[in-house]
């Protein structure tokens, strides 16, 4: 990874809460908890997920920059959802976990070296996994679930616009 696209990831790392936050504007309160996609989780269980798999995520990268070649633990995140009961509870401090993960977790970025990015352990579920594959993943990660809240978004608008329609 050169150091331009490495800068390209922090940015939109950094950027990532803020990406799900413009999601959330205007979303239905009464409706975070809906399934209007089968099969898909809700807002609620999504913000959830977001804020375990944030901590968890920051969580990683340290490991990665203090200790050697550790083992990072994967986590079946359906069963996180289910039994941690993401559906029920508020979701302000999720939002906040989230938010206060990735702030923490991004003021590293500036001192990294390039020795840093590729320091290496071993996760438990794919094998080989450095600092830059764990920025390649989370980079990402919240933008694709604030575009999974858009969906959520326009799927409860068609349903509204179904029903009033009949």
């Amino acid at each position: 990874m050169t150091a331009e696209e490495r800068q390209k990831l922090i940015a939109q790392y950094t950027d990532g809460y803020n990406e799900v936050m413009r999601k959330l504007e205007g979303f239905p309160a009464d409706s975070l908890t809906a399934h209007p996609i089968p099969g898909k989780w809700s807002a609620a269980e999504i913000l959830h997920h977001l804020a375990d798999s944030e901590t968890t995520s920051g969580l990683r990268l340290r490991r990665l920059l203090v200790e050697e070649n550790p083992l990072i633990q994967g986590y079946d995140q359906e069963a996180f959802a289910a039994r941690l009961n993401y559906n029920n509870r508020d979701v302000a401090p999720a939002l906040e976990a989230f938010r206060s993960a990735r702030a923490t977790t991004s003021q590293l970025f500036d001192s990294m070296t390039d020795e840093d990015w590729r320091r290496e352990g071993t996760h438990s579920e794919s094998g080989s996994y450095t600092a830059e594959d764990w920025l390649a993943i989370y980079a990402v990660h919240a933008h694709n679930h604030a575009s999974q809240i858009g969906r959520l978004r326009e799927a409860l608008a068609n349903t509204k616009e179904n029903a009033a329609s009949v």
